[in-house]
């Protein structure tokens, strides 16, 4: 059962939601940056994101059925659908950007989901999966969105995208720091220090993927994979020898990823 709309609208109003925010927000930010002439979806609970994506020529987000929807942005025209993530309402290759927050966890079906993301990802799309991962502290905290439901390694999700026809090509981890009050304050400092002696204490998993080479959409939607004679993708490293440096310079752990340009 997933977590409700109000569950999620009351976490990141309170101090452990506005962390997980703010830290989440800074992969993305390395990763896509406003997501310039993109169409972008959010699929889950994506919206305290999306308002970063001001580059972008299109942003929707699409919450699965039993979450329940709210209405978003809070001033303008309405963005948000309610959705049955196994049949999205998209039309093949809708999307150049999809985002996935709080969609696995709880999914019914997480193959199906992503085999219906997939369907909506353009040819030249990316996907970022954002899971909680199964090691850290914050997959055992009910009180939080990430304690509920099935975390993930960052193995399981590499199985999970390349089943549906995606290849991963970069991963990052955050929410190093408890999720205990009086530790909060003290989040950026187990940032630094997380990353480089305790990887396997980080709370959420981020992992970007792209179609395969020469991958192309059937008429019915699936995917297939026309044979290659190069290697496939392997996940690249974050680090400051990336060889598509972000805006912002990374440091080892970060997403790795690069932004489109106009």
């Amino acid at each position: 059962m997933r977590r409700s709309i109000e569950d999620l609208r009351i976490f990141y109003g309170e101090p452990a939601g506005a962390l997980a925010r703010r830290l989440l927000a800074r992969r993305l930010e390395d990763a896509w940056g406003e997501a310039a002439n993109s169409d972008v979806l959010g699929l889950g609970y994506a919206t305290p994101w999306l308002d970063a994506f001001v580059g972008a020529r299109r942003v929707v987000a699409a919450m699965p059925g039993g979450q329940g929807v709210e209405l978003w942005p809070p001033v303008g025209k309405n963005r948000t659908l309610l959705v049955d993530d196994r049949r999205l309402p998209f039309a093949a290759g809708s999307f150049d950007r999809i985002l996935l927050v709080h969609a696995l966890e709880e999914a019914d079906d997480a193959p199906a989901l992503m085999a219906e993301a997939v369907r909506a990802l353009s040819p030249a799309g990316r996907i970022i999966l954002v899971a909680a991962a199964r090691g850290g502290l914050w997959a055992r905290a009910e009180t939080t969105p990430f304690g509920h439901g099935r975390p993930f390694t960052r193995g399981q999700l590499e199985r999970l995208v390349r089943a549906a026809g995606l290849e991963p090509t970069a991963w990052s981890q955050t929410l190093y720091v408890p999720p205990w009050g009086p530790l909060l304050p003290l989040a950026d400092g187990f940032e630094q220090i997380g990353k480089r002696i305790m990887p396997g204490a980080a709370g959420v998993i981020l992992l970007e993927a792209t179609r395969q080479a020469y991958a192309r959409i059937r008429p019915g939607g699936a995917v297939a994979t026309a044979p290659v004679m190069t290697p496939a993708l392997q996940p690249q490293p974050a680090n400051r020898s990336h060889r598509e440096k972000l805006g912002e310079k990374l440091v080892g752990g970060d997403l790795a990823g690069t932004r489109e340009r106009p």
